[in-house]
């Protein structure tokens, strides 16, 4: 490899969110005189391609080593085992569904690599709801109103989980998961569990990917697309529309993958999986 080829695949590495301009000038200091064309031609040979980068969160040592044990405990469930647990989660929804943002240059096979990974925040919401799920099907969505904390919590839960519950397990025990959000781990509602006899699911922090209702949430945002609400009534509509057309098959099939996700889990040592 000539050297000032060398000097770009280093440029690349350093930074792989770098516009084709920054590689440009970033080269042309290193004493190589050459045009955008060239520096494309010449990374695409190389073998990287501008993509859009997965949005994963960051994972800190601590947090890969408890999903590794939680996954290692977990690793013998059966389907049927993982057919009693009711898997929970918020989302936002916004307005937009634009593929706006920072482009990563990457090989094939290195979507999954950290330093390709942008990590995912917050964004304000347009939107947001509370759905749960099991491999019998969806329960009835809820529209929330604000900033959740404890006490809201414990509203959705009471009007809106239970009566999940009751739909796709009537009298059968469930074990319920949700996240380690503040208002989940509230002193009050573990409190609220304990007072109704709910067995909740141990869960590692940052662990979206073991979560197969994310894959529900992607059918839905992917139908809004087409939907293309322009009004906040029109959006919440559409969202119900594209929830309740989720089929109790699409959830047994979801919920059929949780040794696979235990196993990806194990295999990229509590890094972040392609689930």
């Amino acid at each position: 490899m000539r050297r000032g080829d060398r000097t770009l695949r280093k440029i690349v590495e350093k930074d792989r969110f770098q516009t084709l301009g920054d590689l440009r000038k970033q080269w042309t200091e290193s004493g190589v005189e050459t045009s955008r064309a060239t520096v494309y031609r010449r990374v695409q040979e190389m073998g990287y391609r501008c993509r859009i980068p997965q949005v994963k969160p960051l994972l800190n040592q601590k947090q890969r080593q408890k999903r590794l044990t939680w996954a290692t405990e977990k690793q013998h469930w059966t389907v049927a085992q993982w057919s009693k647990v009711l898997f929970s989660d918020e989302s936002n929804f916004c307005m937009s569904f634009g593929n706006q943002g920072a482009r990563v240059w990457r090989k094939t096979g290195e979507r999954e690599m950290s330093k390709c990974l942008k990590s995912s925040v917050k964004y304000p919401q347009s939107v947001m709801v509370w759905g749960a799920m099991s491999a019998a099907g969806v329960g009835p969505l809820c529209f929330i109103k604000g900033r959740v904390n404890a006490a809201s919590y414990q509203e959705i839960l009471e009007h809106f989980m239970l009566p999940s519950a009751d739909k796709l397990y009537g009298d059968e025990d469930f074990i319920f998961q949700h996240d380690l959000a503040p208002a989940h781990s509230a002193k009050t509602t573990v409190k609220w569990f304990t007072h109704h006899g709910i067995t909740v699911l141990n869960w590692p922090a940052n662990s979206p990917d073991l979560n197969p209702i994310e894959n529900l949430w992607d059918i839905v945002k992917r139908k809004l697309r087409d939907a293309r609400p322009n009004t906040l009534d029109e959006l919440k509509a559409a969202i119900e529309a594209s929830w309740a057309s989720i089929t109790p098959q699409q959830c047994h099939r979801l919920i059929a993958s949780m040794p696979r996700r235990i196993e990806a889990v194990i295999s990229a040592k509590g890094f972040p999986t392609k689930y």
